[in-house]
């Protein structure tokens, strides 16, 4: 396991080079409540992105994996989170890359792309969608158990909210620490706007799950990014749609140019 340190904390990561020239370098950032291990190798990516020849980093994000598990709000945030992936760039001399996030990933790699634009070629925000923007979530919601909550709940039987659940169960199921996870939730995300959205120069991609539930309209988050396309996985929802067939090959027509 390789790591560096980023904030007086401790973040592991993987850097798999390919055989021969590299056609590129790409930054792999999972979603939440699971691992750079789980995300990004069990389920094919680095075994993909090495066959085209692409130099494959990926980090744990703090909280997560085999990274420090600090169990403070204040270690967390989308300012902590974004320094340590840039501070991995540096740490391995990377000044630009193809930059792909799942879920909470793809959020934290806007956030990238429009902090330090000029470290961003190619944007991939995959599990992501309307929701995701300023004013985007559903306003008839009433009070609910959080993210946080369910996290720190007595035992996933204790959570209403299949959702939630389902995201404490599969944390369980992956090792995760819960105390570390429900302080992760706790930090503060500044909100993204989509007037902000508007600036991103970076060539960018979303895909979405047809039956994705959790984010929104992904057309709303795709009309916000100039030139931004948009791919839809028939049949997958959160969950399913990132091993899909079809992810890894609108992911590679979009790099090698062919939804130009």
């Amino acid at each position: 396991m390789a790591t560096f340190t980023s904030g007086g904390l401790e973040i592991a990561y993987d850097d798999i080079a390919p055989t021969g020239e590299a056609a590129g370098t790409a930054v792999l950032i999972h979603g939440f409540a699971t691992n750079r291990a789980e995300m990004w190798r069990r389920l094919g990516w680095y075994g993909a992105l090495e066959r085209k020849g692409y130099r494959t980093i990926a980090l744990d994000l703090r909280g997560h994996g085999e990274s420090a598990k600090p169990r403070d709000p204040a270690d967390y945030g989308g300012a902590a989170l974004l320094a340590d992936v840039l501070e991995l760039m540096n740490h391995l001399g990377v000044r630009r890359a193809h930059l792909m996030g799942y879920s909470m990933g793809a959020r934290l790699a806007l956030q990238m792309a429009l902090a330090q634009p000029d470290r961003v070629d190619h944007l991939i925000l995959g599990g992501v969608g309307g929701r995701i923007l300023a004013g985007g979530h559903d306003e008839d919601e009433g009070p609910r158990m959080t993210m946080a909550e369910a996290m720190a709940a007595e035992s996933a039987e204790a959570i209403p909210d299949p959702t939630l659940r389902g995201f404490r169960l599969f944390a369980e199921s992956q090792g995760e620490d819960l105390a570390a996870l429900a302080a992760f939730c706790r930090a503060s995300v500044a909100p993204l706007e989509a007037a902000d959205l508007g600036r991103l120069a970076a060539p960018s991609l979303v895909v979405a799950g047809a039956h994705d539930a959790l984010i929104g309209d992904p057309q709303d988050l795709a009309y916000a990014i100039p030139g931004a396309r948009l791919t839809i996985l028939p049949g997958c929802d959160h969950f399913s749609a990132i091993a899909h067939a079809l992810y890894k090959g609108a992911v590679f027509d979009f790099l090698e140019g062919w939804l130009d």
